[in-house]
This record gives structure tokens, sequence and C-alpha cells, in this order.
């Protein structure tokens, strides 16, 4: 009896779903399918994979070790296809790309249009989410580059500095002040600002910043959405804290710098460590360091 990649894959199913109706379902195969190629597994290795004496089925500890060493060789195995398939002279290929909420709304349309002029056979997927999502995925190869901040990273991760990205108030143009001088700190606390959710890590960044000055805002609005943000700020009072790049690209607002600013964060472009780098990622990193040097 041969080991073969499906049982790989439905073990690992068994255990993300904690029972076999459900990893069934996900396999598209029927249950007592699934039990007995789970059993074939555990007579080939000649011990016991899973635990199916309670409401859930768990890993045994062998099982635990075994799924780990699973799930990294289907890993090694789908990067050995992307290898096979990777065409040097970048006519085709594919990458997966993942960037941090806000760079959605001044960075990746840039980056995607260029990638796109440069390489029009390469397919781009484009994912917006977290840091910490971003590393998981690279870490589970799930993605291919990440755009994200420096900082402690997850290990296995490598992180290449991009440029530094500044934040400040930012106003309806109608709304902002005539002399350009930069707003001291403590006037914050009597306006009212439309900030953007805790979801944002630009959001902590903020909040750290108005804890360091004892600063407590009185937020009128908040948004998980920077489209939704610009154009609440832009038809109201209401003041926000954004990225300098956002508010250059909408002449309907305004930026007022702070005193003292806000502190600077260095962009990054993040990488598994020992991950293959396909033609199609190795062009889009020289593309996002060619687009770094005008944003520095």
């Amino acid at each position: 009896m041969a080991l073969e990649l499906r049982h790989l894959r439905y073990l690992i199913a068994v255990a993300e779903n904690g029972t076999f109706t459900r990893a069934a379902e996900e396999l598209h195969i029927s249950q007592p399918t699934l039990s007995q190629q789970i059993k074939q597994l555990e007579r080939m290795l000649g011990t016991q994979l899973l635990d199916r004496t309670g409401r859930t089925v768990r890993l045994t500890d062998a099982g635990a070790a075994y799924v780990h060493h699973a799930r990294r060789a289907l890993r090694d195995l789908a990067a050995a296809e992307r290898a096979v398939h990777d065409v040097q002279d970048l006519s085709r290929g594919h990458l997966r790309l993942a960037v941090t909420p806000t760079f959605t709304a001044y960075l990746t349309g840039p980056l995607a249009a260029e990638f796109h002029r440069r390489h029009p056979g390469i397919t781009l997927t484009l994912r917006e989410m977290t840091q910490d999502r971003i590393e998981a995925g690279l870490l589970a190869d799930e993605i291919d580059l990440g755009i994200a901040f420096t900082g402690t990273h997850l290990p296995g991760i490598t992180a290449t500095e991009l440029f530094t990205e500044s934040l400040t108030l930012v106003t309806s143009a109608g709304h902002a002040a005539d002399d350009h001088r930069a707003l001291p700190v403590a006037h914050l606390a009597r306006m009212q600002l439309a900030l953007l959710t805790g979801d944002f890590a630009t959001r902590t960044h903020i909040d750290d910043y108005f804890a360091e000055h004892g600063i407590c805002p009185r937020t009128a609005v908040e948004a998980n959405s920077i489209q939704a943000l610009t154009a609440i700020v832009r038809r109201t009072t209401l003041a926000t804290v954004l990225p300098d790049a956002i508010a250059h690209d909408h002449p309907h607002l305004a930026l007022v710098p702070l005193d003292p600013p806000l502190p600077v964060r260095t962009v990054a472009l993040l990488a598994r460590a020992d991950a293959y780098r396909s033609a199609a990622a190795r062009a889009f990193t020289d593309l996002t360091h060619d687009l770094a040097r005008g944003l520095d």
C-alpha cells in the first residue's frame, strides 16, 4: 500500500475541522471513504494519528508531529509546481501579493499598474489583510510577498525597507487654516475626529501618539474604510489622521502639520526567508524598490 498525497490532505482536513463530517464536506467525499483513507494511513505508519473518543476528533501526539511535517511537505510540493511553471522571461507567471489596508488607498494602484505595464503576461492576485495575517500567510505559502511595516516579525520572515511613511492631521480643504502653521497637539483635545477603527495598524499608531501626549480625542466617527473616512472629512468639519500620501491624492483635503509630528513608520517588503522566489516575485521586488526611491 503506497502513501499518496490525498492521505496527507485528508488527515489535515480532519485535524482542522475536528470532525469527519465537516472534513468530508470540505473535501467533497463521503464520510466512510474519508474514515477508510485515514485508517489506511494509520496502518501504513503503524500508529494511531487521531483520537476519536471525544466529541471532537483530535490529533494524538504522533498525529500532531506527522501533520506538522505533512503541511510542510504539501507546501514544498506546491512551491515545486510553481517553480516548474515559472518562466524566466516573464512572458507568463503569477504573483500572490498581500498589503495592509492603508496601502490600497495610495500605493497598490500605481504598483499594480506599473507591474502590468512592464509584465502584462503575469497575473496578480492582490489581497488586503492585517500584518499578522500577512506574515502567517507567507509562512503557510499562501502568498508570495507582503507590504507592511518594519518592527517585530515572526521567525522566518524577512523585511526589506522600502520608504518611510508620515501621518498627519487631515481636514476638508474648505475648512483649512490659511497660515499653514503647525497645530499644537494639545488642540486636538478640542476637535472632533473621524478615525480608522482598531482593525487598522494605523489606528494603533495614532492612539499611541495621543497617549504619549496625554490627549483624549473626541472621536465622532469610526470607519473601517478609508474611502468612507475621506468622504466624511471632505463634507464635514471633522478632522482625521491619515498617511500624507492619501491626502495628496485628494484635492478636496488639506494637510495640517502637528507639533510635535507623529512618528514616521518604515514601509517594508515582507517575504518568507526560505521561500522559492519566482521570476515574477523577483520582478515585483525590483519594481517596489524603483517606486520606493520616488516616495522616500
